[in-house]
C-alpha cells in the first residue's frame, strides 16, 4: 500500500516553523492571510490577483474541504480582503454535488437564458457605473458569466466517474477511512489539470466508529488515538496525489504545500494529550521548484521551540510566491495611498528551500 514515507525524496521539510497566536481562529487567519485580524487578502487571493486566471471557465481559486461544515473560521480564510472581490476563493462542497445549481434550468432554453443574463448584465453595469469602487458588484457581474460557462465545464471537472479503478484505489477511494479525503484530493488533481490557479484543501473533523463526536487534529486529549486516526485518513491520499502528479508530468509545475496553523507541544496535557505549539513545528513542500529530499531548520532538544533560522508564516508566503514566479516585495496593490503587499512589512524568501 503506498504511503507518504515512500515519497520522502520528493519532500522538503521545514522543521523550524513559527507563528504568533495560540488559538485556532487567530493562527488559522494568520496562516491564510498573514494577519491575526480579518480584513487582509488570503494568499490565494494575492496569487490570483497577480497571475490572473489560466482557465476562464472555472474559478481561479478553489477551496475543497472535508467534514459536514466549513472549516474553522469559514470564508474569511479565503477572502479577497481589500483586493477586488473577484479574487476571493470559491468553496466546493464535500459531496457528490460540490457545486450547487449547476444544472441548466428546466423549461428555459439556452437562448432564453442567455437573453436573461444579458439583460441582468446591462442592469448591473448601469448600477456599477454609478458606484465604480464597488468591487463586490463587479465581482457579481463576472460571477454570473462564470456560472453560465461553468454549466458546461464544471460538472466534468469534478466528476470522478471516468477515473480508472486503479486511480481511485491510488487515492484510497476503495477504503471507507480514506474515501472522503481521497475524493477531494483527486478532484484537486483534476482541477490542476484544468489550470485552476490556486487550490486550497482543508482536512475537517472525521467520524470514528465508537466516538460520540467527530475528532480533529486538536488533540488536547488522546493524542495517539486522534493523530493515528487522522494519519490513516490523509497518508494514502497524499501519497496517491504526489504519485499521480508525478506520473502525469504535473509535479514539477505544481507546488504542493502541507501546513497547519501551529503544531503540538512536546510536553503532555491532560495526561495523554498535547497543547498548541506556535514556537516550533514542521511543514513540508513538494513539487514546483523546491529542493526535494532536504530538511531545513530544527527545534531545541525537547522539540518545543525553533532554534537558529526560524520560518514564520510571512517567510513561508514569501517563499511560496517566489516559487510561483512572484516577488513578494513587488506584488503590490495600492490601497488608500498605501502600497500593500502579501507579507505586510515582513517576510524573507527561504532560499535554502529553492532548487
Amino acid at each position: 500500500m503506498p504511503n507518504l514515507a515512500q515519497h520522502a525524496d520528493k519532500l522538503t521539510f521545514i522543521k523550524s516553523s513559527t507563528t504568533i497566536g495560540a488559538t485556532h481562529d487567530i493562527s488559522i487567519l494568520k496562516l491564510n492571510t498573514g494577519d491575526t485580524s480579518p480584513g487582509r487578502p488570503s494568499l490565494g487571493a494575492w496569487v490570483t490577483y497577480a497571475l490572473g486566471s489560466a482557465n476562464p471557465d472555472l474559478p481561479a481559486y478553489v477551496v475543497l474541504y472535508t467534514g459536514k461544515k466549513q472549516p474553522t473560521g469559514g470564508s474569511v480564510n479565503w477572502s479577497s480582503g481589500f483586493l477586488p472581490a473577484v479574487y476571493q476563493g470559491t468553496a466546493f462542497r464535500p459531496s457528490n454535488s460540490p457545486i450547487l445549481h449547476l444544472d441548466h434550468p428546466e423549461l428555459i432554453g439556452l437562448a432564453e437564458q442567455r437573453d436573461d443574463l444579458d439583460l441582468l448584465k446591462r442592469l448591473n453595469e448601469q448600477r456599477a457605473a454609478l458606484h465604480p469602487d464597488d468591487t463586490e458588484l463587479q465581482a457579481r457581474i463576472r460571477s454570473y458569466e462564470l456560472a453560465y460557462r461553468m454549466e458546461s465545464t464544471a460538472p466534468e471537472a469534478v466528476d470522478l466517474s471516468k477515473e480508472t479503478d486503479a486511480t481511485k484505489a491510488l487515492y484510497g477511494l476503495d477504503d471507507a477511512a480514506t474515501k472522503d479525503y481521497g475524493t477531494i484530493l483527486l478532484r484537486a488533481r483534476r482541477l490542476v489539470e484544468r489550470n485552476v490557479r490556486f487550490i486550497q484543501v482543508v482536512t475537517g473533523p472525521i467520524e470514528v466508529p465508537g466516538n460520540e463526536q467527530a475528532i480533529n487534529w486538536d488533540a488536547h486529549q488522546e493524542l495517539e488515538k486522534n493523530h493515528g486516526a487522522h494519519a490513516k485518513v490523509v497518508d494514502k491520499p497524499i501519497a496517491g496525489l504526489l504519485a499521480d502528479l508525478k506520473s502525469r508530468g504535473l509535479l514539477d509545475s505544481t507546488l504542493v504545500v502541507w501546513t497547519s496553523e501551529f503544531g503540538r507541544t512536546s510536553y503532555g496535557q491532560s495526561g495523554n494529550g498535547r497543547d498548541h505549539n506556535p514556537w516550533g513545528y514542521t511543514q513540508w513542500l513538494a513539487g514546483g521548484g523546491v529542493k526535494a529530499g532536504t530538511t531545513f531548520g530544527e527545534t531545541d532538544a525537547i522539540g518545543l521551540q525553533s532554534v537558529g533560522k526560524k520560518v514564520d508564516t510571512y517567510d513561508l508566503h514569501a517563499t511560496v510566491l517566489q516559487l510561483l514566479g512572484l516577488d513578494h516585495l513587488k506584488t503590490i496593490y495600492l490601497r488608500a495611498g498605501r502600497a500593500e503587499r502579501p507579507t505586510v512589512v515582513y517576510g524573507e524568501v527561504v532560499k535554502d528551500l529553492l532548487a
